[in-house]
């Protein structure tokens, strides 16, 4: 075990002299408090250390010893409705034990060591088993249930014995014999490396959409599982809204949601509001299949870093049992300003803006994490990860480094726009500058599975969005009436599109969420009066008559009607939609 000394101490990077038998990335304790680090540099005996808490009080002297491991997390059940900081303290077992400050160095288990979980076989004594096979489960929460697997790290061999029973995590529920004939005791609890992914077999191709009930995602810029997104945008153009909603209402079975650097009053709302919010799903809390870091921006610095980490880390835990997990990363340009502001007092070459030379790779390495995979194991069972990043350039600025260096990894852009949000349009993501590369190769599973002609109505209605911001150059120049009819209705499909279907509103109770087939129904009925008004405006039909047909605002309310109803009132629409664009071309024929 490495013992050194302090030489030096800068704000949260402490270096110390005599810890030549230490290795980079091993985990440290610091002075009379342990306070918790993790080495990040070393030059001969002399460690470079990042302190995950606050060092006011420390001196040159004090002694630094590596615990010769590196930052690891703790796997296993307890981890569901946990909310853990950024290096997986569970806060609210601290806050009971000795109130709401945090105390530096203080040293609680991740998970619980008291609490007996009920372990149920799938194995028996004698069978093989594998790294990633399941041998038994314990049902965490009433939607989790929790498979217990055979570490990545072990040789797997035959079960020589194993239990149905009651048993803490740190308690062994099977013991293998190795071909070689030596033992491996498989716990309910394992532990994992932050900086290190988790293994599987391999990465399949991401084809089947990631659905979130949120119509611009969906049906504009759809993400897949195991994808990978971005969410840029200035200061209150909802960011953390947007990714609530994400973590509420994405079909997956498991949501991570790390707060890193966030403000606590956000946090405090996300934590307030999980434990209530019903889980459309199952019917059951939100928090029954959540796992919460949260990393305020009054935390240490240098603990955003690890955050995200320890975040991706858990994710990649649950995949490896199979399951479908969203985890959101709210923000990750916090976390690069950690990065940089260690990188600062290592006094390391600075790269733009100050941003350390490795930043592409460190977000690349975060975002490679999350796919689509067969999990290791014989039943080659399928998981999925997929990773969605907020972040902030300031001033709304996407030409700065974290921006850039984000967009060339991810495969989705939701570029929200501040001119949107001073609009009230929500969620403010720019349908003119947002992208999804998976759209093409997802369309094939939406024509399949919700309507056939899915593909076809996007593709419209995003030509009608762009044909409305050539339209609106010409109108700000010579004003509406220098356009012709057909190009007025083309102005009013438009705003249909934005108003009735791109808006949405998180609060409501109904429209918060919409189904796959809801949407269809709202593309098409924007898009039927787009066609039908244009064929009886051919025909002879007044512009104004067209504009004013009362079943317009009939079409706009769609989005509040309950998706029990939606087949009833879509059909009405419809005839009620013929009915008026045929009486206002009978209005016309008359004269």
């Amino acid at each position: 075990m490495a013992k050194g000394r302090i030489t030096k101490v800068a704000g949260p990077l402490v270096v110390a002299d005599g810890m030549r038998d230490a290795n980079m990335y091993d985990v440290v304790r610091v002075g009379e408090e342990r306070l918790i680090g993790e080495i990040i540099e070393m030059h001969e005996d002399r460690a470079s250390v990042q302190v995950y808490e606050e060092t006011s009080g420390l001196g040159t002297g004090t002694e630094v010893v590596s615990t010769g491991a590196p930052l690891s997390v703790e796997l296993g059940p307890g981890l569901i409705t946990t909310i853990y900081d950024g290096i997986q303290r569970p806060l609210e077992n601290i806050r009971a034990m000795i109130g709401n400050n945090l105390k530096r160095g203080i040293e609680v288990p991740s998970l619980d060591r008291e609490k007996k979980w009920h372990f149920v076989p799938c194995v028996a004594a004698g069978d093989t088993v594998v790294p990633g096979d399941i041998v038994g489960t314990v049902q965490e929460t009433d939607v989790v249930n929790h498979k217990i697997m055979v570490p990545p790290n072990f040789k797997g061999g035959t079960v020589k014995s194993i239990a149905e029973g009651d048993y803490t995590v740190e308690e062994i529920v099977a013991v293998l014999t190795t071909a070689d004939g030596a033992e491996e005791n498989v716990g309910l609890m394992q532990k994992w490396p932050v900086r290190v992914g988790r293994p599987y077999k391999n990465k399949i191709n991401p084809d089947m959409p990631l659905i979130t009930g949120q119509r611009v995602v969906d049906a504009m810029f759809p993400i897949a599982k195991g994808g990978v997104a971005a969410i840029p945008g200035p200061f209150g153009s909802g960011k953390t809204v947007t990714q609530h909603q994400l973590a509420k209402w994405a079909e997956a079975e498991i949501v991570v949601y790390i707060g890193c650097g966030e403000r606590g009053n956000e946090m405090t709302d996300v934590l307030n509001e999980f434990p209530e919010l019903v889980d459309p799903h199952t019917g059951k809390s939100l928090m029954e299949r959540t796992v919460l870091i949260a990393n305020t921006s009054d935390m240490p610095v240098a603990a955003r870093e690890a955050s995200v980490y320890t975040g991706i880390t858990i994710a990649e835990y649950f995949r490896d049992m199979g399951y479908s997990v969203a985890l959101m990363a709210d923000s990750t340009s916090r976390w690069a300003e950690a990065l940089r502001e260690m990188s600062g007092r290592l006094e390391e070459m600075p790269g733009e803006e100050g941003y350390p030379a490795y930043l592409g790779s460190r977000i690349a390495q975060f975002y490679e994490r999350a796919g689509r995979v067969i999990c290791l194991g014989s039943d080659g069972r399928e998981g999925a990860l997929s990773a969605i990043g907020a972040v902030s350039p300031p001033g709304g600025d996407i030409s700065e480094p974290v921006s850039q260096a984000t967009l060339r990894i991810v495969k989705v852009y939701w570029g929200l726009d501040a001119a949107l949000a001073y609009e009230r349009h929500f969620p403010a993501i720019n349908w003119l500058t947002s992208y999804s590369l998976y759209a093409d190769q997802l369309g094939g599973w939406f024509n399949k599975n919700v309507a056939e002609d899915w593909m076809e109505l996007r593709g419209r209605m995003m030509t009608i969005l762009t044909e409305e911001a050539s339209l609106n150059e010409i109108v700000q120049m010579v004003g509406m009436d220098a356009l012709s009819d057909p190009d007025r209705l083309k102005m009013e499909a438009a705003r249909s599109i934005r108003e009735d279907f791109l808006h949405q509103d998180a609060f409501d109770d109904v429209d918060t969420y919409s189904s796959s087939k809801k949407m269809h129904q709202m593309m098409t009925m924007v898009l039927a009066y787009y066609d039908k008004a244009l064929d009886a405006l051919r025909k002879g039909a007044n512009i104004k008559d067209l504009i004013d047909i009362p079943v317009r605002e009939t079409i706009g309310r769609f989005k509040y009607v309950e998706e029990a109803d939606t087949d009833e009132n879509f059909a009405k629409i419809m005839q009620t939609l013929d009915a008026e664009i045929g009486a206002a071309l009978a209005k016309e024929e008359e004269y």
